[in-house]
């Protein structure tokens, strides 16, 4: 006699959400960092930048401690660089802009110690978007989003790289 239906998918459910935890499927924006970046101390020119904010809440959303001092951190993560930069990209006919690019570039370093972990990298990211100075109040909110985006991308992309430590 079979199983009932109930048990064969709960069974099949079972199966499966260990076959994925086996070959190291993390939920998105979840990873594990390594042993020496549980404690450590962000060293960062500006604290309320967009993408030290979106890179303090990914590190405390990955179990990491942020240490007030140098001293008490056994890792520190050094952003370089934190600038963002926009450009006219096309204008119209009476020499108003109709499109902006937005390019946020951050640069970065990790050390244990005396030890450099990891040497200087660089991530960015670029978006465009209309302009219409009609609607100068909505893109101004746009750019507002668009920016948080691309911070909150940027810091994905740095917690990939120190995951992978």
């Amino acid at each position: 006699m079979a199983p009932p239906r109930g048990m064969r998918v709960t069974g099949g459910v079972a199966a499966a959400a260990l076959l994925i935890s086996a070959c190291g499927f993390h939920l998105q924006g979840r990873a594990p960092l390594p042993d020496p970046l549980k404690s450590l101390y962000l060293e960062v020119p500006d604290r309320q930048s967009d993408f030290v904010q979106s890179l303090r809440r990914a590190l405390l959303s990955n179990g990491a401690h942020l240490a007030h001092e140098k001293g008490q951190a056994s890792a520190v993560v050094s952003i370089l660089r934190d600038n963002l930069t926009r450009r006219v990209v096309s204008v119209s006919a009476t020499n108003q802009p109709n499109e902006y690019e937005v390019t946020y570039t951050v640069s970065f370093s990790v050390t244990v110690g005396d030890k450099e972990l990891l040497a200087q990298q660089e991530v960015s990211a670029t978006r465009t978007y209309s302009f219409d100075e009609r609607l100068l109040l909505a893109k101004g909110h746009e750019d507002d989003i668009l920016r948080g985006d691309m911070a909150h991308d940027l810091a994905d992309m740095v917690m990939r790289r120190l995951s992978s430590l």
